[in-house]
């Protein structure tokens, strides 16, 4: 592995990260709204809180990146980093829908905004718009990378929503399904940017998406056991309230007593847990070394993130993937 660790360094702002590509990125987002623009009234009213969404393009940072590694990116990598974040932004709109969500990241969504039937069209209309500029185009291998991306996480959120006995949710479980939901698209991303720029580090920069992506989403899921309201000072615990089992609950109960895994059974039994609830088993999952292990997972999947760069030119771009991998790791929301 090069370099002293992803988990060893600083992490540099999201902003200095997206330096070597800042002008694509201010492209991507011209680009988003030429995709989605119709010239209908309707689609106009819908378009602004959707756009709204996007974010931080973090995953088009990906893609343009990853096209720049070996300094010969293509004018298609931006069109290309609309396309994706138009499929996030239709996964974030249907997963809004889905769990009746009202806020997200501190703002109304569509969901309570326009009501949830719109929600769940306006998800299908992201992602045909996408659909549709890929066709455009007209390159098949494109359109079969990002649609086997659109598969897998359509399949994982299908597992998620049916899946059985929240309890016997195993890591193996776990891991197959932050691959599908969350790497899928992350892989997607640098495989993407490859090919407008860097295909002879196609692979490399595929494997390296995956493992970012596995981090970033273990991560996240420790985020929502550390992590404190601005308001009330501590966790949030939305994934214990939607009874999810995340890695540091899944860890943590390997370790458990019969009087601890009953408080946990029983949260999970409650329709609406409380606060003194939420923060019990938090409490129960950091005492049983859940966080700890989630921590050392999250590291693991970044280090193999890390090594998938090796061997990819000294450039700017490449340089700028690493520093993703702490960026990815340390971000506190």
């Amino acid at each position: 592995m090069t370099g002293r660790g992803p988990a060893a360094r600083g992490a540099l702002t999201l902003g200095e990260i997206q330096s070597p590509v800042r002008d694509s990125l201010t492209q991507v987002e011209a680009e988003l709204w030429r995709v989605v623009d119709d010239g209908s009234a309707v689609v106009g009213e819908m378009s602004h809180p959707l756009i709204g969404m996007k974010g931080k393009l973090f995953r088009p940072t990906l893609l343009l990146l990853a096209s720049a590694v070996d300094d010969r990116p293509q004018p298609g990598a931006t069109t290309l980093g609309a396309i994706l974040e138009l499929v996030h932004l239709a996964t974030l709109v249907h997963d809004d829908a889905v769990d009746h969500s009202a806020l997200r990241r501190g703002m109304p969504t569509l969901n309570s905004l326009m009501g949830h039937q719109i929600s769940v069209i306006a998800g299908d209309f992201l992602y045909l718009r996408a659909l549709k500029e890929l066709a455009r185009i007209g390159d098949m291998e494109f359109m079969r990378v990002l649609t086997n991306a659109s598969d897998e996480m359509t399949r994982g959120e299908l597992r998620q929503l049916l899946r059985g006995e929240p309890m016997s949710f195993t890591e193996a479980d776990y891991d197959e399904l932050i691959r599908a939901k969350t790497a899928s698209l992350f892989r997607a991303a640098c495989e993407l940017g490859a090919m407008c720029g860097a295909g002879a580090y196609r692979s490399s920069l595929a494997r390296y998406g995956e493992r970012l992506g596995m981090a970033f989403q273990v991560t996240d899921d420790l985020l929502d056991y550390t992590a404190a309201q601005e308001v009330t000072g501590k966790p949030s615990g939305l994934d214990l309230r939607e009874r999810k089992m995340t890695l540091p609950l899944i860890a943590a109960l390997r370790e458990m007593g019969v009087p601890e895994r009953e408080r946990v059974e029983a949260l999970f039994a409650t329709e609406s847990p409380g606060d003194a609830d939420i923060h019990e088993v938090i409490t129960i999952v950091a005492a049983g070394g859940g966080l700890e292990y989630a921590r050392r997972r999250g590291e693991e999947f970044a280090a193999e993130a890390e090594d998938a760069l090796d061997g990819l030119p000294d450039t700017p771009a490449r340089a700028a993937l690493v520093d993703a991998i702490a960026y990815v790791m340390e971000r506190r929301s």
